[in-house]
This record gives structure tokens, sequence and C-alpha cells, in this order.
């Protein structure tokens, strides 16, 4: 038996991008490592979001490229 961490359904927040209203839903612990990731950046989650929305390729929705590059942060040697 593995241990899961806590989970929720994904939650959906309105952001701005470029002046422009977008929904989006994840997961909070998507939120929460978006947030934390930011503030390593020195940035906001919001502005995090719009330079990961402004590297995606088209076919990307913006979710999976949010939640691949949470995933990828994490898989960098030293983050954790």
């Amino acid at each position: 038996m593995i241990d899961l961490p806590p989970m929720t359904p994904p939650l959906k927040r309105s952001v701005t991008i470029d002046g422009h209203r977008t929904s989006v839903s994840l997961e909070d612990a998507f939120w929460q490592a978006l947030g934390q990731i930011a503030e390593r950046r020195g940035v906001t989650r919001v502005t995090l979001i719009g330079q990961i929305d402004r590297c995606r390729a088209p076919e990307i929705g913006l979710a999976t490229a949010l939640r691949l590059f949470v995933l990828a942060a994490f898989q960098e040697p030293g983050s954790q």
C-alpha cells in the first residue's frame, strides 16, 4: 500500500493573461506548487502563468502546460 497525498478535485480559477480573462482548472496541489515556484522566482503566480502560457505550444492546453511545468520544476536537481 502507498500513502497518497491529500487530493482535491480540480478547482477553477480565473486569471488575466495579457489583458484577457481565462479560467483554468487545476487541483489544489498544483495551485500551491505554482505559488511556491513563483515565490522562488520573485514573481506573482499570475505572472508565472502568463510566462508559461506564452511559451506553450498552441496544441497544448494551459492546464496541461501548467501541470507539466510544475512536474519539471520539482524534478530539477535541488528542488526538494
